[in-house]
This record gives C-alpha cells, structure tokens and sequence, in this order.
C-alpha cells in the first residue's frame, strides 16, 4: 500500500518523471522500429518487383526502338492510338465501310513493318500516310489492275500495293516511271544520301519488288522524268486503273502530272495525290484546286492521312 501511495504521490511522479520518460521514448523508438523493418521489408519486396518490371520494360522499349524506331531509316514507325483511329475512320469515310478500312490499315500496318524489315531502303513517308494509301485503294474498286507509279524511291511502296491489291483478289499489273538519279530528287531541297544508306537506283527497286512475288518480279520500270514526251511515250501505251501521283513536288510538276494523268486513266480510275496538306508541300494542293477548277475528269473523293484521293469519270 505504501509502494502505490508513493507512486501515486505528485512528488514520486515529478521524481521519476525523466525516468518514465525515457522509457517511454525507448518504447516508441522499438515500436517505430518494428513497425519501419516491417515497411521495410514490404517495401524491399515491392521495390524489387518494380525494379524487375521496369528492367523489363527497358527491355521491351529498347526491342520495339531496334525494330520500329528511326535510328535504321530516319523515321519512326511506332504507333498512337489516337492518330490511328483517325486514319481508320478517314478511310471508312472514303470506302463506306468501317470494318473493312479497320482491317485494311493494320494489314498495311504490318506489311509496313515486314517490308521495311526485309527489303533495301525504306518506304517515303509517315507511318499514317503509307497505311492510309495501302489500305484505301484496293477498298475503292479500280476499274482495272494497270497501276502507274509515278516516282518511287526505293519500290517498297508499290511491292506492298501489289500484296494490298491481291490481297483483295485483284491481278495488279505495275509501271513504274522514275528517274533514279541515286539519290532522291526534290525541287528546292538539297540532294544527300538517304537515311538507310542505301543508294536509289532500279537495282534496290527491282530486290524489294521480288518481295511482292510473281507481279512484283513482271513490273514494269521506265527511268526517266515523267513530264519527258519519251518517258511518256513508252508507257501510254495503256488506260490505268491506278495513278500514283508521288514525282515531283512543285505545284507545276504536281498539274504536269495531272494533266498526263487525264490523257491514261481509265474510266473510273483512282488517282492518288501523295504529301497533300503537307505544309512543306503546299504546291501539291494548289495544283489540284487549279486542276479541279478547269476541265477535267477528276472528282476529288477525300483524304487520308496526307493523300488526297481523285476518281476519273
């Protein structure tokens, strides 16, 4: 009784006050350290897990850079969903059928990717924009299978129309006219070596037209200008279901091309205006409105993506 009394006076409680004190920091410092080695070790395990999933993401991002970044062909060829999605309703706008524009850009997609990672050189242009022209022109019904290229780069382009267009059970027979001048040749840019290091001649055209099989390897090459009357001359010889329009981009190379084009498409025919609405191309639109304001054949269809798309009467 007289232990508790003591304890329970003010007097004992001011005289051991340091002392309870101080146990009860020891107290607190074991339980803060209890309860941290027990965070800690949460911690570490969801720390270590982390670090596992974000070396593995290093990883993925470092494969799908080696297989679809810039660092091989000057651009990138990797994916947003917004962009995409744009480009799959521009096409159903085109073809009137969205399954059918949805399918046929993955397709291009991964044709894309396969092409560029088999053949020589590259394809010219963004992701969107060759995805865009794959997949709209066989949804759009050419008349005929004679396709004309106009300008090609490295034939890549045209090898992935050929499997678009039997793909839809179509026979494409294709002319391609080009100068291939070993480098690629723009009115008012400098001339330089491509991005892949691959020099752009018929050679590399006819390797990367192998890939197409059978149509691929029959193709048709003519070197030369396309506003050349022999150039010309020699490949007139047929009404064209399919005009690609990608050679000189000046506003007067762009109504040349038009103008040619009047004179070989079939009725019906798909003429495709490539880089439209590209502002460092602004004479790619001028001389379609110039040529669809006189007398002409062509009716504008839309876009995809930056190519415009005609049809002949």
């Amino acid at each position: 009784m007289k232990s508790r009394s003591l304890l329970r006076s003010s007097a004992s409680r001011r005289l051991l006050a340091p002392f309870t004190e101080l146990v009860d920091q020891r107290i607190e410092r074991q339980v803060r350290s209890a309860v941290a080695a027990a965070a800690t070790d949460t911690d570490r395990t969801e720390i270590a897990e982390l670090r596992r999933e974000l070396g593995e993401l290093r990883n993925q991002k470092f494969t799908l850079d080696m297989l679809l970044g810039p660092r091989a062909r000057g651009s990138s060829r990797g994916l947003a969903k917004a962009p995409t999605d744009r480009l799959i309703s521009e096409v159903a706008k085109l073809c009137g059928d969205r399954e059918a524009a949805d399918r046929n850009v993955i397709t291009a997609y991964r044709l894309l990717i396969a092409l560029e990672s088999l053949g020589v050189g590259r394809i010219a242009g963004g992701t969107m924009n060759i995805c865009g022209k794959l997949g709209t022109i066989p949804l759009l019904d050419p008349p005929n299978d004679e396709i004309l290229e106009i300008g090609t780069l490295y034939g890549m382009f045209s090898a992935g129309l050929i499997r678009m267009m039997e793909r839809s059970g179509r026979s494409p027979s294709l002319t391609i006219v080009d100068p291939f001048a070993g480098v690629q040749l723009q009115p008012g840019t400098q001339q330089r070596n491509d991005p892949t290091g691959t020099p752009v001649d018929e050679h590399a055209v006819r390797t990367n037209l192998a890939l197409a099989g059978q149509a691929g390897s029959a193709a048709r090459i003519q070197q030369g200008f396309s506003e050349d009357p022999e150039t010309r001359a020699a490949v007139s010889d047929r009404s064209y279901g399919v005009i690609i329009v990608d050679g000189d981009h000046s506003a007067e190379g762009v109504l040349a091309d038009l103008q040619w084009a009047e004179e070989i498409a079939a009725p019906g025919a798909i003429v495709v205006l490539d880089d439209f609405g590209d502002p460092n191309w602004p004479g790619i639109k001028d001389a379609m409105d110039k040529h669809l304001a006189g007398e002409t054949r062509f009716t504008y269809l839309g876009k995809a993506a930056r190519s415009a798309f005609l049809r002949a009467s």
